[in-house]
């Protein structure tokens, strides 16, 4: 997806319908490679899944694919954002989720086995916090 697709998205696409999507996912089991509801979710399949059914966004399937997006989110987190993590290597993301606002995100953490919500505010995310990008207007 280049940065053109980003922003000729349509107005009407705002962040409140990934987060309400992202939200209803919670507790979906985790599986490594997973993409949809029926079968479970890795991180990435989670981001892919939500964007493409509440905003008909094809976004990259891979952590590396969404990390390689330039979309940056200025003035702050809006719900809807993808937050991206680097927890087993510093230099690039490989973990990545929704913001869904304050101060929390959803995502498909392979420990704890299922989609959850998570406090940005931990000092495990604030660590390998790698940044955000907004891909709706």
């Amino acid at each position: 997806m280049d940065q053109r697709s980003l922003e000729a998205r349509n107005a009407d696409s705002l962040g409140p319908d990934e987060r309400a999507r992202a939200l209803d996912l919670v507790g979906t089991p985790y599986r490594a490679g997973g993409t949809s509801p029926a079968t479970g979710f890795d991180c990435s399949g989670l981001v892919h899944y939500v964007y493409r059914q509440a905003a008909g966004l094809e976004l990259p399937r891979t952590t590396a694919g969404l990390d390689a997006l330039r979309a940056p989110a200025p003035g702050g987190l809006q719900p809807g954002d993808l937050v991206l993590f680097a927890i087993e290597r510093n230099d690039r993301a490989d973990h990545a989720g929704i913001y869904v606002g304050d101060g929390t995100f959803v995502h498909a953490p392979s420990s704890g086995g299922r989609v959850r919500v998570e406090a940005l505010a931990k000092r495990y995310w604030q660590r390998s916090y790698r940044g955000a990008r907004r891909l709706l207007p």
